[in-house]
């Protein structure tokens, strides 16, 4: 029972960090910020941050990182700088309702699939029932209309979903190997900085970010560095390893639900009775999915060697 209200406790601060850096992330480009500025304050801080346990480990116990180092690119690619890319170039085709079902549709969906295949986590019926009140919560959530569903929207709906099954094989890569949290928050921090950082410079320059408001970039730094680049990074790899990829991809799913709550203090924007209805909707499914046969399922992840 600990172990089960940890494995919730983090995947529910997954979503809540998730829901914050989607919320600052309109709040950003809104602003003028655009996402390669984005990324690169997502990766950056996030590397500097966790560049002194990479040296740490290299101290003291570096055949964990070279004698796996295959399973920490899989890592690296999956949770690093691509992931943020695609999203936020995404939302620069599709509309924001779109940005609060595609992805997280996508996390959950994948994630399921993938530790079906991969895990040998069986797709139960009421796995199944889960996810499609999951969905249907989402769904009603965004609001999402047909006259929406433009080529152009399409572009950036495709974006959503590689970066969402991108998000889905981390937790799969995380349960299989049985890898620490905290090193592959370290493994996708060090990544960015040391592949994105350049290429942003090179690309980029700091032109844009030298004349951005102080404040704005402070913000996004706390929130896309700190928090998303390192906090959702852990909460989401400590909730794998307690209750297994299949269930804390389910998580993601709160997101959408959660960024409407955040977004009226920070957008103005009050949530309507519909999309309180999507939230609930999402809870439920949320529940039904992680909550039935979570004790039997850490009993049987302790009694498997790492």
């Amino acid at each position: 029972m600990p172990g089960m209200f940890l494995g919730l406790t983090m995947g529910l601060l997954a979503a809540a960090i998730g829901a914050l850096y989607s919320v600052y992330a309109t709040y950003g480009l809104a602003r003028g910020l655009e996402p390669a500025d984005m990324t690169f304050l997502r990766t950056g801080v996030a590397g500097l941050l966790t560049l002194p346990v990479l040296v740490h480990h290299l101290r003291t116990d570096a055949e964990v990182l070279k004698g796996q180092w295959r399973r920490w690119l899989a890592v690296a690619v999956l949770a690093g700088p691509l992931f943020a890319v695609l999203i936020f170039t995404a939302f620069q085709f599709a509309p924001p309702s779109h940005g609060a079902v595609f992805p997280f549709a996508a996390m959950s969906v994948a994630g399921t699939i993938f530790a079906a295949i991969f895990l040998a986590d069986p797709l139960t019926k009421r796995k199944m029932l889960g996810i499609g009140i999951v969905m249907a919560g989402l769904l009603t959530l965004s609001g999402i209309s047909a006259a929406s569903l433009t080529g152009r929207a399409s572009i950036g709906d495709m974006l959503f979903i590689a970066a969402g099954s991108l998000w889905a094989g981390f937790g799969v890569v995380m349960r299989s190997f049985r890898l620490d949290p905290i090193l592959a928050t370290t493994v996708a921090g060090i990544f960015g900085l040391a592949v994105y950082v350049p290429f942003y410079f090179a690309t980029e320059g700091v032109d844009r970010l030298a004349h951005a408001d102080g404040s704005l970039l402070a913000i996004e730094a706390w929130v896309q560095g700190v928090l998303a680049g390192t906090g959702t990074v852990y909460t989401y790899a400590k909730a794998v390893q307690i209750l297994g990829a299949g269930r804390a991809a389910i998580f993601p799913a709160l997101i959408p639900g959660l960024a409407t709550l955040m977004g009226w203090p920070v957008l103005g924007h009050i949530p309507t009775l519909t999309e309180a209805i999507g939230l609930t909707l999402a809870i439920v499914g949320l529940l039904v999915t992680v909550a039935h046969g979570t004790e039997n399922h850490e009993r049987q992840a302790a009694a498997t060697p790492t």
